[in-house]
């Protein structure tokens, strides 16, 4: 008996034709995708078969709906870690030395448009916000600043980050998360080298930290140190060709 071949509804096929876009590279992750009426133009359907071939990739975690925006490539936590990033605090105690820090910010705030697309969070959506100074025998070695889904640490405002850090306080509430690192040279902005109680000539290293839960943003962070002060390595084993 031959195979009955059974065409695929138009909202899969619409899905399939997005799906190969993505993955061809034709829309990298960040890139908006045409609106519904351009997309119902093309593909010569419903308004509702576009929405649900949308609502889909939404859920599968390959597009993100920024409300008031539009819908963009979602992006997606990678497939490995290279760089370790341990608590501060840990890290100063390991040399033998003393940690302490001073939180200059902690407060609830709306995501404006950049923030909402590295959230996958609607614009205006709220944010918890905090700037900590952390210092190694009382000098500057890391301002940390830091983002977090009031949805995965809702009593975040009421930790006290005097004595322990958000990174201490995160770890026990992201199980398994994913980690993406961006490393940069850049130069201190006034307010950092303030804070840092650095010169505006001081290159400084800047990691840029976003973890994910299940597909969740939880965390973006901006941990940024004095070149002078601060050495980043990291140790690892290759796998057995």
């Amino acid at each position: 008996m031959s195979a009955v071949s059974v065409a695929q509804p138009r909202y899969a096929q619409i899905k399939e034709t997005i799906r190969r876009r993505i993955h061809a590279g034709d829309w990298p992750e960040g890139f908006q995708i045409p609106s519904e009426h351009k997309l119902l133009e093309e593909f010569s359907v419903s308004r509702m078969t576009v929405h649900r071939a949308l609502r889909d990739l939404t859920d599968e975690g390959l597009l993100t709906r920024v409300q008031g925006l539009g819908t963009f490539v979602a992006e997606r936590p990678p497939s490995m870690e290279v760089v370790e990033l341990r608590n501060i605090a840990d890290e100063i105690a390991a040399r033998g030395n003393r940690h302490s820090c001073t939180v200059e910010r902690l407060l609830a705030i709306p995501a404006d448009t950049g923030l909402a697309r590295r959230f996958n969070l609607p614009v205006g959506a709220t944010l918890f916000h905090s700037v900590v100074v952390h210092r190694e025998n009382d000098v500057a070695v890391q301002l940390e600043e830091r983002w977090v889904n009031p949805s995965v640490a809702p009593a975040y405002l009421e930790q006290d980050f005097a004595r322990q850090t958000p990174g201490e306080y995160l770890i026990r509430l992201e199980a398994a998360p994913q980690v993406e690192h961006v490393i940069e040279a850049v130069a201190p902005t006034p307010e950092i080298a303030a804070l840092l109680e650095i010169p505006l000539s001081e290159p400084c290293l800047r990691v840029t930290r976003r973890t994910w839960v299940q597909k969740r943003v939880v965390t973006v962070a901006m941990l940024v140190h004095p070149g002078s002060r601060y050495r980043l390595g990291a140790r690892f084993q290759l796998p057995p060709p």
